[in-house]
């Protein structure tokens, strides 16, 4: 999915909720919901195209590895199946998109600074070749021409690559986290508000997630359920809740993901860039310094 598709399907989702909700019928629901969200709108009439019952496998055929998709089609299953309003489980689901845009967005700008300094400090080497160029002394000669150099050029460029691969690895950590929190206990909540017990709208949530292959995290619902059946509170409203917080959860552990990069950052900094530093920039330097200057000698 693109970023313009990923703004574009909250809207798309709370069209549908709201027309469903206005007793417009699925497919016509889904015909009209997609004007004027350019490749949202095509794939929204392919989908108008089926039947009914058939609406989640149309949603999750168009879907090309789309986990938003996926778990559209999930959403759109478990209400489907456990009788559940559609408009009021569509109308959820695109909060928990429009939640979990804000979270991709803020943990975006987090790691925009340990991005930048990533890429800053692996061109460091490069920039000592420059200066030893402006010097007038010839260190890429040396590099390429002396064996020393060609000493340094290996090792140089072998510390570069290794801190490249290091930061990738870095920046993947910190951008990893559950793509679906609160997913779980959100569509148990829109199972249970169609009737289900709650074993039933389990087995439900469970089928539908495996259906259409997303994993989701159900640490969340046991706790509910717990709290619940000590209080007397509805179980739905709880779950609803704990989804919340899942999401509000996600977005700091991922500003604290971006913090923690910034340092570790440092690590290949040390390591890998600035020995790298020294033998592409500083000992070609060195050596052209002191060849001219026994050349001048002699």
């Amino acid at each position: 999915m693109t970023e313009a598709d990923g703004r574009a399907l909250p809207t798309l989702v709370g069209r549908l909720a709201v027309l469903l909700a206005a007793g417009v019928a699925p497919t016509a629901a889904w015909r009209l919901a997609g004007d004027g969200l350019g490749r949202l709108e095509r794939e929204a009439q392919r989908i108008a195209g089926s039947e009914p019952a058939a609406i989640p496998d149309a949603i999750a055929s168009g879907a090309r590895g789309d986990s938003a998709r996926l778990a559209l089609a999930a959403a759109w299953a478990v209400a489907s199946e456990s009788g559940a309003p559609l408009s009021e489980a569509l109308r959820a689901f695109a909060e928990l998109l429009r939640g979990l845009l804000d979270a991709e967005r803020q943990a975006t700008v987090a790691l925009a600074g340990p991005r930048a300094t990533a890429r800053l400090v692996v061109i460091m080497p490069l920039v000592g070749l420059g200066f030893g160029a402006l010097l007038g002394q010839d260190t890429i000669g040396v590099l390429v021409t002396t064996p020393i150099g060609w000493v340094c050029l290996g090792l140089g460029l072998g510390l570069l690559l290794a801190a490249l691969a290091w930061n990738r690895r870095l920046l993947r950590g910190a951008a990893a986290g559950e793509r679906w929190p609160g997913l779980a206990p959100e569509l148990l909540a829109t199972a249970m508000r169609g009737g289900s017990s709650l074993e039933r709208a389990t087995a439900i949530v469970m089928g539908a997630l495996g259906r259409f292959s997303i994993a989701a995290d159900l640490s969340g619902v046991e706790a509910a359920v717990r709290v619940a059946a000590a209080s007397g509170a509805p179980v739905a409203e709880l779950l609803r809740a704990e989804a919340t917080e899942a999401r509000r959860d996600a977005i700091a552990e991922a500003a604290a993901r971006a913090e923690r990069l910034s340092v570790r950052l440092l690590l290949p900094l040390g390591v890998c860039v600035l020995p790298a530093f020294v033998l592409l920039g500083v000992v070609p330097l060195l050596v052209a310094v002191v060849s001219s200057t026994l050349g001048e000698v002699a």
